[in-house]
């Protein structure tokens, strides 16, 4: 079923018995296809504010993150956190879909490799507009960020995947384009290696913002801002990091904004057999952990965050314990979707207070049902 209006959308929820999932472009899909219906939103699209001067957008859920990018880049800003799309991490590119939507990626709260330097999506959001499970229209927030409006539902929603409400506007703030970019570049080197080299990166005065290591072996260190700036911390970063190995410094606009889409929608594990897991962990730990999975992994966010392929059918959970932090199914096959939950169980205390938000939303229980359980 496709909505094209909130009231429309609002009306539908208002009379729903059964289960909606909520898809936009199709690209976090991780909890489809357990039966009822499939309300499609990307006809809630269309860019509604954009203050150039004010670091400020306004977009319907629908709208797909590449009309965004293209908007913004035409002004010389972008979105902060450079959220990525997974249609091609989870097969779905020209399956009918728009790519990645702006709402998506809120409801996900997603972030791309420079969530090192300006944090996670949920950090430039401003407000929302959403209907929640009873088919009441809600909005909190505005377009500046020290907009107070008793409770904050909007960082609540970032990162609630659908299962809270409908989210049908967001307001964001944007940043302008670097003048200059820098990218760092260690082969093959080991994982503790690795490890070590992007927490010195990180720890330093130089502005990191970006620290990757592929799964080919390749480290990845960023630096952006005005031309003399990144050429001065360029060289200082070069000489911290020539005890891991050659260091080797791409400077050219194209081939960097390449190699960082490399690692933001998780190219090297497209088209490849297997599940894909993401673990979020203390990036002191990504050594130990990666070692313990086993597979082939990405490390990003200076090793907070793991991506791995692993053998179709794999618990990455058992494999890579002990760990703290959590672990998230992003591709898999059903029967390990019917064996465990796509995110990483609650501790009981967690998950009363979790079971009560959604109670209070969504009395019905139908919007992404047992998606987050």
């Amino acid at each position: 079923m496709r909505v094209t209006s909130e009231e429309e959308l609002a009306e539908v929820i208002r009379g729903a018995t059964t289960p909606h999932w909520l898809q936009g472009g199709g690209t976090r899909g991780m909890g489809l296809g357990r039966g009822g219906t499939l309300l499609d939103l990307t006809g809630l699209s269309g860019i509604t504010l954009y203050e150039p001067g004010a670091l400020t957008l306004v977009a319907r859920a629908g709208t797909a993150l590449a009309e965004v990018d293209a908007v913004l880049a035409a002004e010389g800003q972008r979105l902060a956190c450079e959220p990525g799309c997974w249609s091609g991490l989870l097969g779905t590119a020209g399956v009918g879909t728009i790519g990645g939507t702006i709402g998506g990626a809120v409801a996900a709260n997603v972030a791309g490799p420079r969530r090192v330097q300006v944090g996670a999506l949920r950090d430039a959001l401003l407000g929302v507009r959403f209907v929640d499970g009873t088919g009441a229209l809600i909005k909190n927030g505005g377009r500046v960020m020290k907009n107070v409006t008793g409770y904050d539902l909007v960082k609540l929603m970032a990162g609630s995947f659908g299962t809270l409400g409908v989210l049908t506007e967001v307001s964001l703030k944007v940043l302008p384009m670097p003048e200059a970019v820098a990218t760092l570049i260690l082969a093959d080197i080991g994982l503790a290696d690795a490890v070590a080299a992007m927490a010195v990166a990180l720890g330093s005065p130089y502005d990191v913002s970006g620290a990757a290591r592929l799964p080919d072996a390749a480290l990845l260190i960023r630096v952006e801002g005005f031309e003399g700036s990144v050429a001065y911390r360029a060289r200082q970063l070069t000489d911290l990091l020539k005890r891991y190995g050659e260091v080797a410094i791409e400077r050219d606009a194209a081939r960097n904004a390449a190699l960082w889409q490399k690692v933001r929608d998780v190219e090297p594990f497209h088209g490849l057999a297997g599940d894909v897991w993401r673990f979020s962990v203390k990036a002191s730990d990504a050594a130990g952990v990666s070692q313990r999975l086993g597979g082939s992994t990405l490390l990003d966010w200076g090793g907070g965050l793991i991506w791995a392929l692993l053998p179709e059918g794999s618990d990455g959970r058992a494999l890579a314990s002990p760990y703290r932090g959590h672990a998230t199914i992003v591709r898999a096959g059903a029967e390990l979707r019917r064996r465990l939950s796509v995110f990483e169980p609650e501790a009981a205390a967690v998950a009363a207070l979790t079971a009560g938000l959604r109670a209070s939303f969504d009395p019905k229980g139908i919007l992404n049902p047992g998606l987050m359980d």
